[in-house]
């Protein structure tokens, strides 16, 4: 179900009002002013579309050639020595993703995306915050914004990564680190996966543990009093999560991987991928928010068709699963899968027969969460260079993932120094991809 969000104006949209009422102008006048200004910024009021995200990161710098974006009529040396498969679209994507083209009605894809990092951290960072890395400050990761901007639900974390957090980007930046994700800690892989901190200390009785935070409560209401810093806020919504978590059973139950049924754990794939997917499709599931998945090492400069096929297809199967899962359970529509990585590859095959670094254009896989299925937005050139049409920025994907969650994506939070820095600055909706 949709629902609105609170903080409705961005900055812009506050400046207009001031401007417009000092004018002197007539209702009528200020009525017209409105509707053009809403029309040229729609996302000013907004209705949010989905309720949680799955972030699935692929690290390293994914391959678009041999995944949503190949070039079957380009020289050998640019096409890679991979085949390509029809969509039930009618459009091509890699051999690689057999599974993933047999669903594209569900998804879209952008194959437009672009920046100017070619180095991994950096690249990272506009990924996982929407915005250039800068010497003069940190920015929040999508999930710490969302964290602070939503809090939690269900008892469960807003935020959460599967396995670890997987960079340094994907913390809080200049946000409270209260704000940060929390890690699961273990893989769940592992066949005795077991998330860290869920359970009591051995020796440790319910009572002795209200008995524990009663008193805890007592000491940090004290020291709170005595300081403002932000480490003992932070500390102390630490420790509001954990008690949470510890309190309900029904939260703990979203990290256990075992309640569910060993067919479609099955059908997941029992390997890092597929069983990562399907925890994160158990956390949106129980209430929380946005879900960072990490996946592989997609880093390919030598041997990139072998080391395709190696990695991809378990991601093919395990994404697949987890569009029909979330589909068939009516979740697909209020869950945005988002699948990236910090870029794609350099058009020619390289003499070690991979692809280096190319942040010049690459592609994103949207799913859910308000976005159409069956869309291919934007395009590469023949070789893919460049982009060809509807080039798309880490900005713009940024603003259009805020907007779908139904957060104004220039609304300003506060930097150390009470510096007013907005949560993406001058990024575009993509009205395209939107239901």
């Amino acid at each position: 179900m949709a629902r609105c969000h609170g903080n409705r104006l961005g900055r812009r949209g506050f400046l207009a009002a001031g401007a417009f009422g000092g004018l002197g102008m007539s209702l009528p006048q200020l009525l017209m002013m409105r509707d053009a200004q809403a029309q040229q910024k729609e996302y000013d009021f907004i209705e949010a579309k989905a309720k949680s995200v799955i972030h699935v990161f692929l690290p390293g710098g994914m391959a678009h050639q041999e995944s949503f974006d190949p070039k079957p009529y380009s020289p050998l040396e640019y096409r890679g020595e991979l085949g390509t498969v029809r969509t039930n679209t009618g459009e091509v994507f890699s051999e690689t993703v057999p599974n993933l083209a047999k669903c594209a009605d569900k998804f879209a894809v952008i194959r437009s995306m672009t920046h100017g990092e070619a180095a991994h951290e950096r690249g990272t960072h506009n990924m996982f915050t929407g915005y250039k890395p800068s010497p003069a400050l940190v920015f929040p990761s999508f999930g710490s914004v969302v964290s602070h901007e939503y809090g939690s639900r269900n008892n469960l974390p807003p935020y959460v990564c599967v396995p670890n957090m997987p960079n340094e980007y994907a913390g809080t930046g200049y946000l409270s680190s209260s704000y940060g994700p929390f890690a699961l800690g273990d893989d769940p892989t592992n066949a005795n996966f077991k998330v860290r901190d869920l359970d009591l200390a051995s020796g440790v009785s319910p009572e002795r543990f209200l008995r524990r935070k009663a008193a805890l409560e007592s000491v940090n209401r004290r020291f709170a009093s005595m300081t403002s810093a932000d480490s003992v806020g932070a500390m102390d919504s630490f420790y509001e999560r954990a008690y949470g978590l510890l309190d309900s059973p029904e939260a703990r139950d979203a990290f256990d991987l075992k309640k569910e049924d060993d067919a479609l754990r099955d059908r997941y794939g029992r390997n890092t991928a597929g069983q990562r997917l399907l925890m994160a499709r158990r956390l949106v599931e129980s209430g929380v928010r946005l879900v960072t998945v990490t996946y592989g090492g997609w880093d390919m400069h030598d041997n990139i068709t072998r080391s395709m096929r190696s990695q991809m297809p378990a991601l093919d199967v395990a994404l697949a699963t987890l569009i029909d899962d979330l589909s068939q359970r009516g979740l697909l529509d209020e869950t945005l899968v988002m699948v990236s990585s910090e870029f794609g590859r350099t058009p020619k095959i390289n003499p070690t027969a991979g692809r280096d670094h190319w942040p010049k254009v690459f592609s994103v896989m949207l799913a859910g969460g308000g976005v159409k299925g069956g869309l291919v937005y934007g395009a590469s050139d023949a070789t893919a260079t460049e982009p060809e049409d509807s080039p798309v920025s880490p900005e713009d994907l940024a603003t259009t993932m805020y907007h779908l969650l139904g957060i104004v994506a220039d609304k300003e939070l506060m930097a150390p120094g009470d510096r007013p820095i907005e949560i993406v600055d001058g990024g575009q909706l993509i009205k395209p991809l939107l239901v």
